[in-house]
């Protein structure tokens, strides 16, 4: 979210259209003093949001722009439901949990036949990355505490094509955390990182030095691609180093903005001690906190937010499309 600022020096609101309703300008940054009929409400911010693109137009986006009209009723049955009242919503919560078990099985996690993944539904790829940064800082700093070593100063080692600024973010947020991102999907050009070449790399370095060091790979933009159009290019699970995934569901998993993935190797790369259990409406629920997401570990429910209210149609949306496309999804990528 961008830091609020006012667009003009003037608080007041230039009226399109004739009503005797609104016989004088509405101010911009003040709650007006009286109330207006709804249609006149719905005339005026219909008449001021003309002024924005066209989303179908939004050519230069690689976000999810349109959807299909059945998924788009889906979204509005279901845009008043509050996701973490997981008993109100059994069906929902049980829909993530499936998005989070075919995102690990797609991405070739190593679990056994009544095995549950180890993932979190996010806002996007940003808050994806955070959570899995958070993973790799505890895990090294309990290492480092074990090993009676100094736990304050870790690293991070990236690319200078990093997904936008989150990785940057997470640095400057939340201390530099030892663990080496690799991007399959390049915001800049598209472009695949050589994860195998890194991992068999880092293989031999942590050989060498004794050291434990993991991979994260940041699969915002690819992670949706690579499984379908490229099906034996090994830069998953399938590779001994890489603990966690990050994909985002509103790029090519065909979503309307607003939903993310992480996942991870196994439910040992998630520490349990980042879970809080916090009781809420009557009922244990454990909360993993940074943003407003929802995640499953070890099939339990776990709320991510900094508040406790959570709209749930993203992740209908994505179940929609997972279920909807298929495999055959790369027929679609390819037109």
């Amino acid at each position: 979210m961008v830091l609020s600022h006012a667009a003009s020096d003037t608080d007041v609101s230039h009226s399109t259209f004739a009503s005797p309703y609104v016989r004088t300008s509405l101010p911009r940054f003040k709650m007006p003093g009286n109330s207006i009929p709804n249609e006149a409400a719905y005339q005026i911010m219909h008449d001021e949001l003309m002024l924005d693109g066209n989303s179908r137009l939004n050519l230069a986006s690689f976000l999810t722009t349109w959807m299909e009209p059945e998924c788009d009723k889906l979204i509005m049955a279901s845009i008043n439901k509050n996701y973490v009242e997981k008993h109100a919503y059994p069906i929902t919560t049980e829909l993530q949990n499936r998005c989070v078990n075919m995102i690990a099985n797609l991405f070739n996690a190593p679990l056994g036949e009544t095995e549950t993944a180890v993932g979190v539904g996010t806002v996007g790829s940003s808050e994806a990355i955070m959570l899995a940064g958070l993973a790799f800082k505890r895990k090294w700093q309990n290492k480092r505490k074990a090993e009676g070593k100094p736990f304050n100063k870790p690293n991070i080692v990236t690319g200078a094509n990093v997904h936008e600024v989150c990785w940057e973010k997470f640095a400057r947020w939340l201390m530099r955390t030892l663990c080496v991102a690799a991007i399959l999907g390049s915001t800049l050009n598209g472009e695949f990182e050589d994860v195998k070449l890194l991992n068999d790399l880092l293989v031999l370095k942590n050989k060498e030095t004794g050291w434990d060091t993991p991979i994260h790979v940041d699969a915002a933009s690819g992670g949706f691609i690579a499984p379908f159009l490229y099906p034996e290019l090994e830069w998953d699970f399938r590779l001994p180093l890489v603990k966690s995934i990050n994909v985002s569901g509103h790029k090519y998993g065909l979503v309307y903005e607003g939903i993310g993935w992480v996942v991870w190797r196994t439910k040992e790369d998630l520490p349990e001690e980042l879970i809080f259990h916090v009781n809420y409406l009557g009922v244990d629920q454990p909360t993993f906190t940074l943003n407003f997401s929802k995640v499953f570990h070890q099939s339990l429910f776990i709320d991510i937010h900094l508040s406790i209210n959570v709209g749930s149609s993203q992740v209908i949306a994505q179940y929609y499309q997972l279920i909807r496309l298929g495999h055959e999804v790369s027929r679609v990528i390819e037109m």
